[in-house]
């Protein structure tokens, strides 16, 4: 594709889903020579904003989403398994302080943007671990290569009006691009701006942005 073409995705890292959004298209980064913003979202201001029901609330879609992340863990090839109290995770504790503290990072230290928002899904989706208490960022943030001393001064911005004003920003500008849920996918095509909601739209999206769709892992479709 040319050069300048932009991916932007939104995403936080309470959902299952948009981990799978998250590895595939950062596998695709250099196969489809595309810059990837990534956008830290609040998905819970965004269902509220929207009147959305999380799938965990209607019963059917529960039961189905359960078997169905096993089956897209295997597929997409991410080390995901669900929290044993999946709605105290979820819907209980939540995202908020670990999403702030992915908009500080975002603010002034983006290189580590990637890996902090991968650890902390690693945590609350693959080892079963909190992502709301501040010493439990500490430690995805250690792991993500982030230096003690800076993971602290950090973490102490979470409530200052300047991160939540950032993260509120964020999660507005995927409200004005129609988005309801994430992970969400926004394509700049001739200068325009098209959403691809989901972890299941990468065929759509290569078509329309004129590449091609090599799988989940394309590096292994290469051999």
């Amino acid at each position: 594709m040319s050069k300048g073409k932009v991916l932007e995705l939104f995403y936080d890292v309470v959902s299952p889903y948009a981990w799978l959004g998250f590895e595939v298209l950062l596998r695709y980064k250099t196969i489809w020579n595309v810059d990837i913003h990534l956008r830290p979202g609040f998905l819970g201001a965004i269902i509220g904003a929207t009147a959305n029901t999380p799938p965990a609330m209607i019963p059917k879609k529960f039961t189905y989403m359960m078997q169905d992340l096993d089956k897209v863990a295997e597929f997409y090839q991410v080390p995901l398994r669900q929290p044993s109290d999946f709605f105290h995770v979820i819907l209980k504790k939540g995202s908020l302080s670990a999403m702030r503290f992915v908009t500080a990072v975002q603010m002034s230290h983006p290189e580590f943007l990637e890996q902090l928002s991968r650890e902390l899904w690693l945590r609350i989706w693959s080892e079963d671990k909190d992502i709301t208490e501040p010493e439990s960022i500490l430690q995805a943030a250690k792991k993500a290569g982030i230096p003690e001393d800076l993971g602290k001064k950090l973490l102490s911005t979470i409530s200052s009006p300047e991160v939540k004003n950032k993260l509120r920003e964020n999660t507005d500008q995927a409200l004005g691009y129609g988005i309801f849920g994430m992970p969400s996918i926004v394509a700049h095509i001739n200068e325009k701006p098209e959403m691809f909601f989901g972890s299941d739209r990468f065929e759509l999206l290569a078509h329309r942005i004129g590449e091609k769709w090599l799988g989940p892992v394309p590096q292994r479709s290469q051999l």
